[in-house]
């Protein structure tokens, strides 16, 4: 199953993919297969097995990580869900006595590739994330990273109770007040006055777009499996029918289900392609915007502490202490804004290559599935005139 193309500059000296994994009823058990020539590992191969959580603790030590905040933190893949495509298999086997059996075998063979469609998907972002990092040169280095690749037993990572969870809300809710609270400050560089401004409308337009493909994707959906439906309904006609008829029938019955297979793929593929990529650069542009905050955040803490130097020194009180918290202050912005703007000039080329490759394997896989779809309705027009 093809997947969603992210750019990335892979490190030969580490290699990392997700061979297998198994799903079970409420979790997915990765298997991270890592090759690797770097001297900090003790063997140039091998396996772990990681659950979800133990991913979204490797993304939030790095966030936490204070020498990480003029960096873009790769996106934490979202957690796997299962509950739409379990969801139609119960409904369609409480609906088993109201279709014919083979209606219901195609029904079922569908939401199983709507289920496989989902586990892959699944799989690939936890692939992307780790890859990501690899194709980093800091993160590629951070020593959880390398506990995470390299640990051959369980992380015992547990889930967040309800505390944790509610504290987390509350920490989302200060950052927020927050980010409100600094965004008066005058910005003293242009340049990230200007991402600011691009990365707030573009992420509402790509939020935008991505619901519109979404309703594309399932309209697709949708007439792949209204021609089970018609496939089912002309083969019980067959059966009714005269010999002659009959064999009509079934041709018109098995074009239909061809059909049923061609409009599958093409939702598939424009759900990898388009709805999976914007999804995951809506997860990415979050990520930078949490970016200029941190900056935004350095650079409030550089005028607060000019503004408590010249207020020491008009006091004559605690002046060393003063200068010593000013010039720490200017030096982690000066660093982190440095770090910033590589990794948002690196973050636009990174997106536009992954559009552009992703956009033009979609536009090949549409051609293909054009030519198949009027392949078929011309056999049907044949038919028809027959």
């Amino acid at each position: 199953m093809r997947s969603v193309s992210v750019d990335l500059n892979i490190d030969p000296s580490l290699q990392i993919d997700i061979p297998d994994a198994l799903s079970e009823r409420d979790k997915v058990k990765f298997t991270v297969r890592t090759k690797t020539t770097l001297p900090v590992f003790q063997k140039p191969e091998f396996l772990v097995t990681r659950q979800h959580e133990d991913f979204i603790w490797l993304h939030d030590t790095l966030v936490e990580t204070e020498e990480y905040a003029g960096y873009i933190i790769p996106p934490a893949p979202p957690k796997p869900d299962f509950d739409a495509p379990r969801e139609k298999m119960q409904k369609l086997g409480e609906g088993e006595g109201s279709m014919t059996k083979e209606e219901f075998l195609k029904m079922k063979q569908e939401l199983e590739a709507e289920y496989l469609a989902v586990f892959k998907k699944t799989v690939a972002v936890h692939e992307v994330f780790l890859q990501r990092l690899t194709s980093h040169p800091a993160f590629s280095r951070d020593h959880n990273f390398q506990v995470f690749l390299e640990y051959d037993q369980d992380l015992s990572v547990r889930r967040k109770n309800a505390k944790e969870m509610f504290g987390g809300f509350f920490k989302s809710m200060v950052k927020s007040a927050d980010e409100v609270l600094i965004s008066g400050i005058k910005e003293v560089d242009d340049f990230f006055d200007q991402e600011k401004t691009f990365l707030v409308d573009y992420y509402n337009k790509i939020k935008d777009s991505t619901a519109k493909a979404d309703r594309m994707t399932r309209s697709h959906k949708n007439v792949a499996n209204d021609y089970i439906h018609v496939s089912a309904c002309l083969c019980s006609l067959a059966i009714e029918e005269s010999t002659a008829l009959k064999k009509y029938l079934l041709s018109l019955a098995e074009l239909f289900e061809k059909l049923r297979k061609v409009e599958g793929r093409v939702s598939s593929d424009e759900d990898l392609k388009l709805s999976e990529l914007l999804r995951y650069y809506m997860r990415d542009i979050q990520a930078a915007k949490d970016l200029l905050y941190r900056r935004a955040r350095s650079l409030a803490d550089y005028e607060n502490s000019n503004k408590a130097l010249d207020k020491a020194r008009l006091k004559s009180k605690d002046v060393q202490q003063a200068e010593k918290q000013q010039q720490d202050c200017c030096e982690k912005f000066e660093l982190l804004s440095k770090s910033a703007k590589q990794e948002l000039t690196s973050f636009k080329g990174r997106r536009v290559s992954a559009f552009r490759k992703n956009l033009i394997e979609m536009t090949e896989l549409e051609i293909k599935h054009a030519k198949n779809n009027i392949s078929l309705l011309q056999g049907c027009i044949c038919l028809l005139k027959n």
